[in-house]
Parts: C-alpha cells; sequence; structure tokens
C-alpha cells in the first residue's frame, strides 16, 4: 500500500482467508465510493490475491436535504453504488453493491451477520471532513468483526 493513500490497517483476531481461495472483501464508503484512491486500493488488495468485494454505501445523507427527505439520503446512497460500481468495474475488479443501514456500523453488522467476509476496507474523506474518522469508524470496525481492516483517505469530495 502506498502511504500517500493514508493506508491504514487495524490488525484484529480474525484469520484471513485460506491460501489459493478468493477472499471476500466488504468495502465501506459513501461519498468516496467512486475516488481514485479507493479503486487504487480494491485494484492493489486484488493483485495479493484473489477477491471478490462488495460494496457497501450506508442510506445516509447529509445537509438540509436529509433532514427534510429521509428518502433523498436513499436515492443518493443509490447513485453512490452506482457510479462506485461502473468506476470499479473498469478498472477490473469483481464488485456487486449493496445499500446500508444509514448508520454506517448499524450497515457493517448487517452486512458481516448476513454474508462471509475475510476482511474490511473503509473509505473516508479526509481528517476534519469525515464524520466517520470523528467517531473512528475503522477501529470501531474492525473491533466489532474480528476482520482485519485496511483505511483509506481519499481526497476532498
Amino acid at each position: 500500500m502506498s502511504p500517500a493513500y493514508g493506508d491504514k490497517r487495524f490488525q484484529s483476531r480474525a484469520t484471513p482467508a485460506g491460501a489459493g481461495s478468493e477472499a471476500s472483501v466488504l468495502v465501506v464508503a459513501h461519498r468516496t465510493a467512486d475516488s481514485p484512491e479507493l479503486v487504487h486500493v480494491m485494484r492493489e488488495r486484488a493483485a495479493e490475491g484473489a477477491a471478490a468485494f462488495t460494496l457497501l454505501v450506508p442510506a445516509s445523507g447529509h445537509g438540509v436535504v436529509f433532514g427534510s427527505d429521509p428518502q433523498a439520503a436513499t436515492l443518493e446512497a443509490g447513485r453512490r453504488i452506482r457510479d462506485g460500481l461502473r468506476v470499479m468495474r473498469r478498472a477490473g475488479l469483481t464488485v456487486e453493491g449493496r445499500l446500508g443501514d444509514p448508520d454506517p456500523m448499524a450497515a457493517v453488522h448487517d452486512a458481516v451477520n448476513f454474508g462471509t467476509f475475510d476482511e474490511v476496507i473503509v473509505s473516508t474523506l479526509p481528517a476534519g471532513f469525515s464524520r466517520w474518522l470523528g467517531v473512528d469508524l475503522p477501529r470501531r470496525v474492525a473491533w466489532a468483526t474480528g476482520l482485519e481492516v485496511r483505511q483509506v483517505t481519499a481526497s476532498g469530495r
């Protein structure tokens, strides 16, 4: 991983997928779902060994629109999934999309409880702009899931 992309790994108590098997990687993102930094880290991960990715976008919004129309958050998240999948697939990645709970931790819990994942990538905005970093989401995900978590910081969007 290139430190220029803000790679931070949080080790946990889980064991990685067996050698020769395709790893299942949960990718948690919202505004950064189509960022070049995230795609770069995903391609690096795919180069380490076979991997299938699931893009999880919480149905959360921001600003006045979310407060006045919660359905707008679901529509925005759907657009983020569509745009992220397009960019990721163009980069040659095997990826599916999933809409999650508005609370990112609840979305991760749901995904992990109803799926099988070997590791997680959490994509955030830079410090100072990211609510997810403010609540220490990458470490919380590692602790709650027992999986290795890579945190990538995308440029401001």
